[in-house]
């Protein structure tokens, strides 16, 4: 039987991230959003990206007794002083604006040259089900800010960013390319084994 879990984010592009990663493990991945439309915000207070995802894994698991998968990841920027950090899917206000994000980043960055512009993605993710040890894992995908966007693939900040060893951005890319060397992939790596244990699989 397979063994249904489910993602604790509404947006479309981590569904299918995750479901594309997660295949080794003939996994049926869910929005949890799909289960429970009238699913609560989880207020994301935590001080770091590790905080953030335990919070919100464990919990909606016990809110609503499910095995969930949740993610906290955003940008680092050197010259930012890893700013916007934790604060990435909200960097430019409240509303989640993708583009008025990006457009804040490249303004603050306008007078720092291309050789110090480095930046990074980071991702945590954490699995939590009611009354188990709640998992942990992180991944990194290092590169640099370009100077305006380019491409059309991805979401968030993936036009901006060019990851080390590569002369295009994420956007640029595109998803077969990205989902093997993203942040979301490093951790999804870091997390596969422990999941095998815990699935039996």
């Amino acid at each position: 039987m397979t063994k249904t879990i489910y993602v604790a984010t509404t947006n479309p592009g981590k569904i299918n991230e995750f479901n594309e990663m997660l295949s080794p493990l003939n996994l049926n991945v869910k929005s949890l959003k799909d289960e429970v439309p009238q699913m609560d915000d989880v207020e994301e207070t935590g001080e770091t990206f590790r905080d953030n995802a335990i919070l919100k894994a464990e919990t909606y698991a016990e809110r609503y007794q499910l095995p969930i998968l949740a993610d906290d990841s955003g940008l680092e920027v050197d010259a930012l002083n890893g700013e916007p950090g934790v604060y990435s899917a909200r960097y430019a206000g409240e509303a989640k604006n993708d583009e008025a994000n990006i457009d804040k980043v490249l303004h603050q960055l306008e007078n720092v040259s291309e050789s110090n512009r480095d930046a990074a993605f980071v991702c945590v993710i954490a699995f939590a089900e009611p009354n188990s040890t709640t998992l942990t894992s992180e991944g990194k995908c290092a590169g640099s800010i370009t100077d305006k966007r380019y491409g059309e693939h991805g979401f968030g900040y993936d036009p901006i960013f060019k990851p080390d060893g590569y002369d295009q951005t994420l956007a640029e890319l595109g998803p077969e390319i990205k989902n093997t060397i993203s942040h979301r992939r490093h951790a999804l790596n870091n997390m596969l084994t422990q999941l095998e244990t815990v699935l039996g699989r």
